[in-house]
């Protein structure tokens, strides 16, 4: 199996999410790869929570450089592709080379990931059906809709996929995602 993860987001993408999905596939010996519309200089967000307020802010996050478009990566390329929160998923779910690419995964039998929004990603290329998956709270109702289990867990493994609520799960999902990549 390759030992290369693809990595989506785009503008508006989770910095937290997409800094440590690169350093903790880099810490486990695969080299991530991030791809976005576009190559080049992403400018990623972060979202909190602050009193008083009834969801997320959302602030200026770091910048990414996106390695190379969804049109250039080939599933066959990769272990695994991770499917970054964030705003970015709610204008990536829309682009049709994207949705062709994380069906190839799915199809090849290879790992897919999503935390947070990224499951938007996962319910648009229409692979969520009679899955158990999780996800930020607040879009449960994209996945139930589309056919899926929502599970009230930090991250849920369901054979091949692995979900993840939100950036507080980061230990919980990666703990599923290291073991899918090790064989366990």
């Amino acid at each position: 199996m390759p030992k290369k993860i693809l990595i989506v987001t785009g503008d508006a993408g989770e910095s937290y999410e997409a800094l440590y999905a690169k350093h903790r596939m880099a810490e486990a010996g695969y080299t991530p790869v991030v791809a976005a519309p576009r190559a080049g200089p992403l400018h990623l967000v972060m979202h909190d929570f602050e009193p008083g307020w009834d969801t997320y802010v959302e602030r200026p996050g770091y910048r990414l450089e996106a390695d190379l478009t969804f049109r250039e990566a080939k599933a066959a390329d990769y272990a695994g592709v991770i499917l970054l929160g964030g705003r970015a998923p709610e204008y990536l779910r829309n682009d049709a080379a994207l949705l062709r690419l994380v069906r190839e995964f799915a199809e090849g039998g290879r790992f897919v990931f999503s935390i947070c929004h990224g499951i938007q990603i996962l319910v648009a290329a229409g692979l969520a059906a009679g899955r158990r998956l999780t996800c930020y709270e607040h879009v449960k109702l994209e996945v139930t809709s589309a056919g899926g289990e929502w599970v009230g867990q930090e991250a849920v493994r369901d054979g091949n996929f692995v979900s993840g609520q939100t950036w507080v799960s980061h230990p919980e999902f990666y703990r599923h995602v290291v073991q899918c990549l090790e064989g366990r």
